[in-house]
Parts: structure tokens; sequence; C-alpha cells
């Protein structure tokens, strides 16, 4: 059988790669996320990968978030590469699209978090939640809620845990990775929220004095475009699926990678990277090779792969998980 492919920049923009001195870009520590100690760093690859393909020189640094502002500001930094906006924009500060979204969820160890739609069904809850989130103006706004702020990933869970709090909002990919720490423990998982009760998402902020700032948004944004379709995500990430529209036909499309993807049942789970969805006329990208039918794109993927490790450190989490 011919299998009918269609070329992947047919569909992206193609830019000469930046030629610009070099940036240096600094983010607070959150696990899983960006980590200076060899741990996981799901943001930190990202954005190495992309300014290596952009040919530009990148140093990263990680401090803590009370350092991270004055640092842009005076110009010891170039700017941030985990930027998130909840409400409080900074000035003097030229900032991407996201790069990557954000879903915050509610989790908890009982079914009735299922249930869960919106923020305001948390009124008169405690409910444990990152200073990251909380100290922004969008959740400062929320009076109805008794959060129980925490300064790290860990801290938070250690509530849920301990029961100190019945319910944890967080990013749909820190529950997925607490999850996987559950399941190999044989412990029962966490419920999810039926809907992502806020959005955002990580973005690149460059301060306006850094030279060719916007030069170098511009070339970022163009590489995370490719990035995002041609496998690269998938494996940075450690999902099988992502979605996106990426033919501007307003219909979400699937992205897999052979490394990472599975043979789907029926539905497709996508973790999207846009506000699209997917319906009838979605095409499937596997390793950036664009296919028009789910049998395809399945004929490209082996059957059977081994469930990944958490992100999460076990040893960090394995007292938490022994008395869950």
């Amino acid at each position: 059988m011919l299998v009918r492919v269609i070329a992947l920049l047919s569909f992206i923009t193609v830019v000469a790669p930046l030629k610009a001195n070099s940036v240096t870009l600094a983010a607070a520590p959150f696990e899983t996320y960006v980590s200076d100690e060899g741990e996981p760093s799901r943001l930190t690859s990202i954005v190495e990968a992309a300014f290596s393909r952009m040919q530009t020189d990148l140093e990263l640094q990680v401090m803590r978030d009370a350092f991270l502002g004055s640092a842009v500001r005076s110009g010891k930094v170039d700017g941030e590469f985990a930027y998130i906006d909840l409400g409080e924009r900074k000035d003097a500060v030229t900032l991407s699209a996201p790069y990557l979204p954000i879903y915050l969820y509610a989790t908890g160890k009982k079914y009735d978090v299922e249930e869960i739609k919106l923020i305001p069904h948390l009124k008169d809850s405690r409910v444990a939640i990152e200073n990251r989130f909380a100290n922004t103006p969008k959740f400062r706004m929320l009076k109805e809620i008794k959060w129980s702020r925490n300064p790290s990933t860990y801290d938070a869970f250690k509530q849920l845990a301990d029961d100190r709090a019945p319910y944890l909002i967080t990013t749909r990919l820190l529950i997925e990775e607490f999850n996987l720490l559950l399941d190999k423990d044989g412990e029962e998982l966490l419920h999810v929220s039926s809907a992502s009760l806020m959005n955002a998402g990580f973005s690149l902020a460059l301060g306006t004095s850094t030279p060719n700032a916007k030069a170098t948004i511009e070339a970022f944004e163009h590489t995370i475009q490719v990035m995002q379709q041609d496998g690269s995500y998938n494996k940075i990430l450690g999902l099988p699926w992502l979605s996106k529209d990426i033919n501007n036909d307003g219909i979400a499309d699937y992205i897999g990678e052979t490394s990472v993807s599975l043979v789907p049942t029926d539905t497709l789970t996508a973790y999207p990277l846009d506000k699209s969805l997917p319906g009838d006329s979605s095409i499937y990208v596997i390793d950036g090779v664009i296919v028009e039918t789910k049998a395809e794109a399945m004929a490209m993927l082996d059957s059977v792969k081994a469930e990944r490790e958490s992100l999460l450190d076990p040893d960090v989490y394995k007292t938490m998980i022994r008395r869950w």
C-alpha cells in the first residue's frame, strides 16, 4: 500500500538561524520542569534544544523566585525562561507566546473531586497549592477558598498525603507523574477534577534592553513550532500524544513519536498544545511526517512500549507514598 505523506515543513514558515550574542536566562526551581541538580527538567530541555537549533549561545541559571525579578531588572540575566502569566504582567519585558501550556486541575484522594468543574465548586474547602500560583493576582482574588500555601511541589503533595488538605491544585502533568509513583507502589491513584480550573502557559521573557530581544523571541517562537510537530516535544515531555492544529483548519491534529508513542485504543488521549479540539478531519504526525489517516499513522508505530518511570524522584517521595 502506498502511504501518502505530506512534508511537515509545508505548514511551517522556515526562518534562518538567529545570529546573536549569547543569552543568559534564569528560572525558579519547579520540580520536573526546572532543576539545576540533574533531575528531569522539561523546560530546561525544551529551551536548550530550541536555542541550539537557533545557533544562539545560551546560559541557564536556576535561582530563588525572590531574586528572579531583580536579576532581570538589573541586567544580571537577560530574561526568564519559565515565565507564567497569571495576571501579573511585568513591564520592560518582551514576552513570547506560551511554548508549553499549563492546565491547573484539582486533585484528591476521594472521588468527589471528579465532580468539580469550576473553582467556585471548592468554596470553603481547604486546598493545597504552591506559592508560585497562590501569590499571583488571579489566585489572590479567590477569597472564598482556604488556601494552604506551600513553597514547593513536595510540600504541596505532602499536604494532600497527610490529609491536612483534601484537595490540591497543581498542573495536570505533575498529577500524572505522582500517579505513576502511586501505581508502581500499588496504591490507589489520585482522582482529578473533570475540567481544568485555570489555564496559563510557560513563556520566554526577555528584558527589552537585551540586544536583539524581539528577533530572539521571533526565532524562538518559530523554532518551537517546529519542535512541537517533529516529535521533539513528545520525547522531552515523555508524552505519547500531543495535539495541535498544524494545518490551520481549526481542528486539532495528533502528534506522535516512535520512541514514546503507543498504538492507541479507539480514543486517543493527547496533551493539547493549543485550544483546538480534534475531529473527524484530524491528521496525524509521526516523527515529523504527516499522514492523513489513523491506520497509516498506527502502521508507523510499534505495538508495545514499556511504561516509563515517573519524573518525580521515587526516593524523595518514598516515605510519603508508603504512608498513603
